[in-house]
């Protein structure tokens, strides 16, 4: 197979890197033109208002929420396993957000006429699962402190 030219190997890797990336914006100018050819107005009020929910409300709640907890762990000498808090938090936020409407009871009604079920399950699912996230990554921070200490008894001392 002949190399790609150089102009294409910084930015694209490869003709088919480009190729599979050109099909990719076909296929989203395609959902586009679907998702707008009804209520375009409407799409595009949501896509703005969700875009300026997120930098203006979102992005300053959550990082303050990380600063925290940075913070926190810094003044335990514990900084560097943030991680452990970090990952079941996004995964049970972003939950919350994704399925809100039926977490918080707002759209039960709906729920049940499109269904025939009762959206009352929804807040005790999402809280066992963030509860399974917060105790998985509870039991891998203590599996990883638990091996950090039997590997610092198993170090010989230091000679000076």
């Amino acid at each position: 197979m002949p190399k790609a030219p150089l102009l294409f190997r910084p930015a694209l890797g490869s003709p088919l890197h480009l190729a599979v990336l050109l099909c990719s914006f076909a296929l989203a100018a395609y959902a586009g033109v679907r998702l707008l050819a009804g209520d375009w107005f409407g799409v595009a009020l949501w896509v703005v208002g969700a875009a300026l929910l997120h930098d203006l409300v979102l992005v300053p709640l959550y990082s303050a929420a990380d600063r925290t907890v940075l913070k926190t762990l810094g003044a335990a000498g514990w900084r560097e396993r943030a991680g452990y808090i970090r990952v079941p938090a996004a995964l049970s936020l972003l939950l919350l957000l994704v399925w809100f409407p039926l977490i918080s009871g707002m759209m039960d009604a709906r729920y049940r006429s499109a269904t025939g079920q009762s959206a009352a399950g929804f807040l005790p699912r999402w809280l066992l699962i963030t509860a399974a996230l917060f105790g998985g990554s509870a039991l891998l921070l203590a599996g990883s402190v638990l091996r950090a200490r039997r590997a610092a008894k198993r170090r010989p001392p230091a000679v000076h």
